[in-house]
């Protein structure tokens, strides 16, 4: 009858506060469950308000110059420096120009240091996140829609210019629309989804779209010009076809390719050797660009051996263009797909290096953070990002430990693509599907995680797997969906054997001494022995979904007392 009798309920709920606030720390709810809490907008809570929507007006007034200025200098340098041959590549993979390489590597990086969390990520163009771009503008902007046939050579002739356009148009338009998901997402506090993206999950889904990246490049690799396949099994499809025409390889682009893998290969190698002797990690990837560009243009690759080069690159930066909504409604699964994949990835590596040096990203601000850098660049004419590990490893070796640095980037991107750009023409693709493959071997190495998973907690093993497997035959957007699906059922079928197993639900009596009268009095009441459990398991998506819970537990220090049934049921 305790409902009834509120000035009892009133006097137990302080007796028990008082308790349990000196012996465990942990205060109950200050109110009475069925008592309606008021919304109070004070100015206090609006500050609060305002300082979680935009982070740089709360960090930034307090940076210190003279701890962080010189690590986030150098290594916005290094990681500005990377950024170059990393986005015009990567251009190529979303099949659009790669000086819009450029231009997603300036103006995403402005937006999320004023809104994003995390201090040690690099923002920016992202292989994963292109090649599912380059799908969609290949898919809808296929070459031979701009096809023509020539009657002096008797041969057909691509309209190159035209399907730049429309490519570009595409991409920016999936682009546009995967910022506007990422915002909606974050405004109704979606970020919880991250639990359910475990490390399996996320390690093999990015090692299946690491082979769809190899794939496509390997017609720059050889000179070859293989049809584009869409849909299921189309990565089957399209190495048959490569398989078929292989004989048409150009045989200097193969050796351009070849001669680059090779040098890019030893010199990352001699670069991680000598990094505990050198300040700042050899810029392989931007001497390679250079060395190369300058041979290309010496020997004029291009005209006496065919090999396909960048071509033209315009100075100065793209007029603000609102994205075509008439695309919208082609784009739209392809567009939320790239918003969570996005946003997976970058919470991911975000987390790891909060938890390394103790501060929180806050999911849900990181996905409003990606979505107006998402939305924002788009109208500048960039394609999607999100955060790279390569670069990120870079910028926090060299000393990176703020936003700052990726600002520094930023401005590094926008003197090149302002002054320097042009004198990249010459560049071989080649080199950039080089590049490519150099900066996957990270990637690649995740295959290492099927024999240590199958050590540890076969079931992950198991998401690992169908993960991969799903990713390489349904394509990148097909595969996120359907692996997904099979993660989370993987976690609540094991959520259920955990809760039942471990599970506290005792009747009163068994753990505590409460003696009860009808009025209830204060002083007859007394909690003693109060035991928490946490729930034991090896597996690290279980443990991802459990410290999620303990970390908001631990936030609030509050637990919900039901009394009417005389249970508890405690998880923690």
């Amino acid at each position: 009858n305790y409902k009834t009798e509120t000035k009892s309920f009133t006097r137990f709920h302080n007796v028990a506060n008082k308790v349990l606030k000196e012996k465990c720390s942990i205060v109950l709810d200050p109110e009475p469950p069925n008592k309606k809490r008021k919304c109070l907008c004070s100015g206090a809570r609006t500050k609060s308000c305002l300082l979680g929507s935009v982070p740089v007006v709360s960090w930034l007034p307090r940076y210190s110059i003279k701890e962080n200025a010189l690590g986030d200098l150098v290594s916005g340098i290094s990681v500005g420096i990377m950024q170059l041959p990393q986005g015009m590549a990567y251009a190529l993979l979303a099949a659009v120009p790669p000086v819009f390489g450029l231009y997603s590597s300036f103006y995403p990086v402005l937006i999320y240091f004023i809104f994003g969390t995390s201090k040690h990520i690099s923002v920016g163009t992202y292989a994963v996140m292109s090649v599912m771009i380059g799908g969609v503008t290949e898919r809808l902007a296929p070459e031979s829609d701009f096809t023509t046939w020539d009657n002096v050579t008797n041969s057909s002739i691509v309209d190159i210019a035209a399907r730049d356009a429309e490519r570009i148009r595409v991409a920016v338009a999936v682009t546009f629309l995967s910022g506007l998901f990422q915002i909606l997402l974050g405004l109704v506090q979606f970020g919880f989804v991250v639990t359910y993206l475990s490390d399996p999950l996320v390690r093999g889904y990015t090692t299946g779209a690491a082979i769809h990246v190899i794939v496509s490049q390997l017609k720059y690799t050889f000179g070859i010009n293989p049809p584009r396949y869409s849909g299921p099994l189309s990565l089957i499809y399209t190495v048959l076809e490569i398989c078929y025409i292989i004989p048409e390889t150009n045989i200097g682009t193969l050796v351009v390719s070849i001669v680059t893998i090779i040098s890019l290969i030893l010199a990352k190698e001699l670069n991680a050797y000598l990094s505990k002797k050198l300040p700042v990690p050899i810029p392989v990837e931007l001497v390679c660009v250079i060395i190369t560009t300058v041979i290309s243009w010496q020997v004029n690759l291009t005209g006496r051996y065919g090999v396909d080069v960048v071509g033209e690159i315009p100075s100065g930066l793209q007029p603000p263009v609102f994205p075509a909504a008439s695309l919208f409604g082609r784009v739209i699964g392809d567009a939320f797909a790239l918003a969570v994949v996005g946003y997976g990835i970058a919470i991911s590596l975000g987390r790891i290096f909060a938890l390394k040096y103790g501060y929180k990203v806050d999911s849900n601000q990181e996905l409003i953070a990606l979505g107006l850098s998402n939305s924002f660049g788009a109208i500048f004419q960039c394609f999607a990002i999100s955060c790279s590990m390569s670069r990120s490893l870079v910028q926090e070796s060299t000393g990176g430990r703020t936003q700052v640095a990726g600002v520094l980037s930023a401005v590094v991107i926008l003197f090149i693509t302002l002054w320097i750009g042009r004198l990249f023409e010459d560049l071989p693709k080649a080199v950039l599907a080089a590049i490519i493959y150099v900066n996957l071997h990270g990637i690649m190495k995740q295959f290492l995680d099927i024999p240590a998973l199958w050590k540890s907690n076969r079931v992950d093993m198991v998401v690992w797997v169908v993960t991969f497997i799903l990713t390489v035959l349904l394509n990148p957007d097909l595969g996120l969906a359907a692996s997904i699906g099979f993660s989370m059922l993987t976690v609540i079928f094991r959520t259920q054997l955990f809760l039942r197993k471990y599970s506290l639900c005792w009747a009163l009596p068994t753990w505590c001494e409460v003696w009860v009268d009808h009025v209830m009095s204060s002083e007859m009441w007394t909690l003693r022995n109060l035991k928490l459990s946490t729930l034991s398991t090896s597996s690290p998506s279980m443990k991802r979904a459990e410290c999620s819970v303990r970390s908001d537990l631990l936030k609030s220090k509050t637990i919900s007392l039901v009394f009417p049934v005389l249970r508890f049921r405690l998880l923690w």
